[in-house]
């Protein structure tokens, strides 16, 4: 903050002269290579990277390249093609010939401070590049974009403005990244730990539990179709559609975040509270058989690529013991190997799930929701880092580019005219 209030005050007043980039860096071409030879010659650890479009790179070793096409100057990398972006590199590497890169060679010009106002305006050259029916940028789109030198008369003064904006917006780039490292290692430690007690809670000594088929937990009911265009805003019947399952719903809910049209009511099917709904469909195994209990009060419609359980158990308790490992291993065994992967329901019927004390209906239900407490602490954990972890990386994002657009925004040269 000290920073940017001290930037504040030196930038304040401060001459800018706007320069083509061509003018202020140098620009250099790439190497000639292809993907299957990026592929062929990438080696883990070797010390030269190979960039292409989007996040594709390989690293080799100096000799795979002629030593003229490798550039060894810090460098803003222009991705010119696909997914059109800025990227600094301040090692050794080289990129394919249909990219080009930059360089400074000048004592008055930091090459980073330049990267920083290309990533500011990087949606003006995916503007420009979304004209074409590949997306791309030519060299003149870059070359005779103008870039604001403050200070021109005095280039040492000018490189310590360009070295301070670099400085802060570092310091808030690092700042992000090791939020967003510390965080997700966090996440990632409570579900490991929340799958743990989960499998535990869910393993019953010999005696405690008898282990019964899904199809005879209860009945599968399909449901029916309905479609992008049945959607209505409000007014309509609470629906869950199959990929809403493992998109938008966690173990639970009590209540639907889509409707249709509510003149579709006689050709619907519909999961009744207290039923599981579990997706049939997926691009994953993963995904395929994700399960939702239907806590809400009243019928909702399901999608035909959906089936509700109707059971006798606690639904929050079933629908625990459709996301355990044990369950998953053996959900894969019944799930078709096409690019769409398929629950098979006459196989998933047949998977047994612990029934806790199955001839003490009063017993079993106690300890099915003693279990039931214990994972909701455990989700609700897990499930605050989850939510509050984007929501952080969002905010300092916003932050820093609330800085980031003050110490870039000089005035304009029209203004300047003006």
């Amino acid at each position: 903050m000290n920073d940017l209030i001290f930037m504040e005050k030196l930038l304040d007043g401060i001459e800018v002269d706007w320069r083509p980039l061509k003018d202020i860096l140098v620009r250099t071409k790439g190497t000639k290579i292809t993907a299957g030879q990026m592929r062929a010659l990438h080696k883990d650890g070797a010390p030269l990277k190979i960039f292409a479009g989007g996040k594709t790179f390989a690293f080799v070793d100096f000799d795979d390249i002629p030593e003229k096409d490798v550039n060894r100057a810090p460098s803003i990398i222009v991705k010119s093609r696909g997914v059109i972006e800025f990227e600094y590199y301040d090692k050794p590497f080289s990129h394919k010939n249909e990219m080009w890169s930059y360089y400074s060679d000048k004592n008055s010009i930091h090459v980073k401070f330049v990267y920083y106002f290309l990533k500011l305006n990087e949606p003006h050259f995916q503007s420009i590049g979304s004209r074409m029916q590949m997306p791309q940028i030519a060299t003149p789109d870059a070359d005779k974009f103008l870039i604001p030198i403050p200070c021109p008369g005095n280039p040492e003064k000018s490189l310590a403005i360009q070295a301070a904006i670099v400085r802060v917006l570092d310091a808030f780039t690092s700042l992000t990244a090791e939020l967003t490292a510390e965080l997700t290692a966090e996440l990632t430690a409570r579900k490991k730990q929340y799958n743990y007690y989960r499998d535990q809670l869910l393993s019953f000594e010999e005696g405690e539990a008898e282990w019964k088929s899904l199809g005879e937990v209860g009945e599968f009911i399909r449901g029916k179709r309905f479609t992008k265009k049945d959607y209505v805003e409000a007014g309509g019947i609470n629906a869950i559609h199959y990929g809403e399952i493992y998109t938008h719903y966690g173990t639970s809910s009590t209540s639907a975040i889509s409707q249709v049209r509510s003149d579709l009511a006689e050709s619907l099917r519909y999961a009744e509270t207290n039923d599981v709904i579990v997706a049939s469909v997926g691009e994953t195994i993963e995904d395929v058989g994700k399960a939702v209990a239907w806590l809400g009060d009243g019928k909702v419609a399901i999608h035909d690529d959906s089936y509700a359980i109707r059971h006798s158990l606690n639904p929050k308790y079933l629908s625990y013991c459709l996301q355990t490992e044990g369950f998953i291993a053996e959900k894969a065994k019944h799930v078709s190997r096409g690019k769409v992967k398929r629950l098979l329901i006459d196989g998933i019927s047949k998977v047994r799930i612990p029934i806790p004390y199955p001839n003490d209906p009063e017993k079993s239900f106690a300890e099915q929701a003693r279990i039931i407490a214990i994972l909701d602490k455990f989700n609700t954990l897990t499930n605050s880092i989850s939510e509050g972890l984007p929501r952080e990386i969002e905010l300092r994002q916003k932050q820093y580019e609330y800085y980031r657009d003050r110490l870039l925004s000089f005035p304009k040269p029209e203004e300047v005219a003006a």
